[in-house]
């Protein structure tokens, strides 16, 4: 019966020799990764001290070279930059980066000085070419008649200034007529009268007759021939007052017109308007008098230039865009109403400090950039940037004039900037022996 005891004791005894020997061994790792306390103390006094690290655990921190006891990675030297303490409006989750010459020759590292800058905004819509209404015309008759010829009969037609629109018979003016004549008659037998009162009746009387023919829109020519003849003519022609393509003709030949009805409206296309929707975040930044270019793919390679005339005052509710009225020169009219235009309107922005948009890392959240502290020192910082212009960010605040700023790679710099600072969290948390430490207590 002890004979059978004596194997199960010594199975015991080996388990408990082999426990004893491993929770030796755990306390010496844990002991040897643990910084000696004194060493910590040496390292806080002296900074400039070199230590080496694991890439892979940064916890580990060594006085000398080594291996990591964990993973048997070589210990890599810790840059003294990378030690720097977080100083006043540091930037959480960056860190300080440091970057030797040879390294930023190596991978391209430009930086831009901060200064101030004379720039343009463009804010880029899209328009509608439309007629300007301030050029528009109606034709009216100015008397009660009959149209008995028809030159303007064509919509799209486009008339020039004192070509002949239309005949029409009026009775009134035929009266008008025979009243001119009477009046040239009597003062040619009123010139001779010895009385300067008189005469002057006679030039008064014509007078009043020849207006009345030119307000219905008789031309001086066709009174010159009254006068000349002495016939007075069954119709009379309408000239154009203005040249312009016929864009409505109400009219047609033989029909009975009155003094009220519109025969007739023409546009002068020789100036055109164009309708731009302009976005509500930039309708505050566009105003009167601003320069504007506009392009269309019916005329490819050409740029015209206009300026923005009037802005409306309410918001589409739809569209939820304000209207914008620019006005450009016309003078092939291959700008056509109706056609659509891409619009850029130039917007002149103060003189300010400003850095290029390439060395702006917008998060979303936050915008940050990299200033240049010595010679490969770079710190992030972040600033408050206006709307971009012609490729630049006005500078509102976190930057001072003359300060570098790095223009590229700057991503490459956020990338180390975010894992020095991962480290940095990472060395200052405790090792995992330790903690596995004072969870077993």
């Amino acid at each position: 019966m002890g004979s059978s005891r004596f194997p199960l004791g010594r199975s015991w005894i080996s388990v408990l020799v082999v426990a004893v020997i491993l929770l030796g061994a755990a306390v010496g790792l844990y002991r040897y990764a643990r910084p000696h306390p004194g060493a910590a103390g040496k390292t806080a006094q002296t900074p400039a001290a070199q230590q080496w690290t694991c890439a892979m655990h940064p916890f580990i921190m060594r006085n000398q070279p080594g291996n990591c006891p964990i993973c048997g990675m070589k210990l890599v030297p810790v840059e003294k930059t990378h030690r720097r303490e977080a100083s006043e409006g540091a930037v959480a989750g960056q860190a300080v980066v440091s970057i030797d010459p040879a390294r930023q020759q190596l991978i391209g590292v430009v930086t831009t000085r901060v200064e101030r800058h004379h720039l343009h905004r463009i804010v880029r819509t899209v328009g509608r070419v439309t007629v300007d209404e301030s050029r528009l015309s109606e034709v009216h008759a100015k008397v009660e008649g009959y149209v008995e010829k028809l030159y303007a009969s064509e919509t799209g037609k486009i008339l020039r200034r004192g070509e002949p629109l239309l005949t029409i018979y009026s009775p009134d003016l035929v009266s008008a007529q025979q009243e001119y004549l009477v009046a040239l008659r009597s003062r040619d037998r009123l010139a001779g009268s010895p009385f300067p009162e008189v005469r002057k009746s006679g030039e008064t009387l014509l007078a009043a007759a020849r207006e009345r023919l030119r307000l219905w829109d008789i031309t001086d020519a066709d009174i010159g021939r009254l006068e000349e003849t002495g016939e007075v003519r069954r119709t009379l022609t309408l000239h154009a007052l203005t040249t312009g393509y016929i864009m409505e003709r109400m009219v047609v030949q033989g029909m009975r017109v009155m003094p009220e009805m519109t025969l007739l409206r023409l546009a002068d296309l020789s100036h055109v308007w164009v309708e731009a929707d302009i976005y509500e975040y930039e309708a505050p930044v566009v105003a009167v008098g601003q320069v504007a270019s506009l392009t269309l793919q019916a005329l490819p390679g050409r740029v015209l230039s206009g300026r923005v005339s009037y802005i409306y005052p309410a918001l589409e509710e739809m569209t939820r865009t304000l209207k914008a009225r620019l006005e450009f020169a016309n003078p092939g009219l291959q700008l056509k109403p109706g056609m659509y235009a891409d619009v850029e309107i130039m917007v002149p922005v103060a003189d300010q400090l400003a850095i290029p948009e390439q060395a702006v890392v917008d998060t979303g959240a936050r915008r940050l950039v990299f200033v240049k502290e010595g010679e490969g020192t770079f710190v992030p910082r972040e600033v408050t940037l206006g709307p971009r212009a012609a490729g630049y960010y006005p500078v509102l605040s976190g930057l001072r004039e003359g300060e570098q700023v790095v223009a590229s790679p700057n991503f490459l710099v956020d990338s180390e900037s975010r894992l020095e600072s991962v480290r940095e969290e990472s060395r200052k948390a405790p090792p995992p022996a330790a903690a596995h430490g004072e969870h077993g207590k």
